[in-house]
């Protein structure tokens, strides 16, 4: 096994506030993730590890980005109906593929913003409209006919503000995403970071804001104890309880964003060593 991976999980404005605020705070004490070989982003985590991998920017211009107005922005929720049509393709699906095409059909029919109206939004956070050279960046999102899983990266010929907008393209909320005539929705419908795309890695950590499973999910952390039974080091960081504070009731807050930022950024400091211990060896 060989090289290492950053794995960024999904968790809407809230969750790229507080992977943004970590990486910083990481930075800080002396873990650099910018020298990983692979970043794996789902939603937030897409957003993040453009973001990270672009070359525009240091960990603590990334994280400051985060505190200022949320302008272009849009408020969303996930409100109690679209819960209900999850949890009901969850019970009804015991394959994980026809869950995220059951979520599939209903993002293609719910009523939703226009879809180049949210390409415009995901556009205006990216640093860069090109993919890395250095980390390979990968981003994941579904089939939103068939619930076929992919990860998009630079030798795919998908333009990145696609593969990103698919990416954070929550069922329900935001419409799918169209990329050469099929439609993409979220990644994160197949698990909350993807980590088991790290397979093969020496190293790999995983900043997950939404590590829970349950049903068609597996779990970040269950993928995470499969990294390591195959010989990986594996760090995961999950929210503590101020940065679950901080998120507030509504992850698609844009207000939110800063405060999970900053507590983030504070939360890294009880991580630094386990995650250098990964990283460094």
């Amino acid at each position: 096994m060989e090289g290492s991976a950053l794995v960024l999980g999904g968790g809407g404005l809230t969750g790229i506030g507080w992977e943004a605020g970590l990486l910083a705070g990481l930075a800080g004490a002396g873990v650099d993730l910018t020298t990983a070989d692979h970043v794996i982003g789902t939603s937030a985590g897409s957003v993040v590890g453009a973001q990270f991998t672009s070359g525009a920017c240091t960990p603590d211009e990334l994280y400051e980005r985060q505190l200022v107005d949320p302008a272009g922005e849009t408020f969303a929720r996930l409100g109690p109906a679209v819960l209900t049509r999850w949890a009901l393709a969850a019970l009804r699906s015991r394959d994980p593929r026809r869950f995220r095409a059951r979520l599939g059909r209903m993002a293609l029919d719910a009523p939703t913003p226009p879809e180049a109206e949210r390409r415009a939004v995901i556009a205006g956070r990216l640093l860069s409209h090109r993919w890395p050279g250095r980390p390979a960046l990968h981003v994941t999102a579904v089939d939103a006919r068939t619930g076929e899983f992919r990860a998009f990266g630079a030798a795919s010929g998908v333009d990145v503000v696609d593969a990103v907008t698919a990416s954070c393209a929550v069922p329900g909320v935001w419409p799918p995403a169209t990329i050469a005539g099929r439609r993409w929705i979220d990644g994160g419908v197949r698990s909350g970071a993807n980590a088991d795309l790290a397979r093969g890695c020496a190293r790999v950590v995983i900043l997950a804001p939404m590590a829970g499973g349950a049903g068609p999910l597996v779990s970040v952390r269950a993928q995470a104890e499969r990294l390591a039974a195959d010989g990986a080091r594996v760090a995961v960081v999950t929210p503590d309880a101020a940065s679950r504070a901080a998120f507030g009731r509504n992850m698609l807050d844009p207000a939110r964003r800063a405060a999970a930022a900053r507590a983030g950024r504070a939360q890294a400091a009880a991580h630094a060593r386990a995650v250098a211990a990964v990283w460094h060896g």
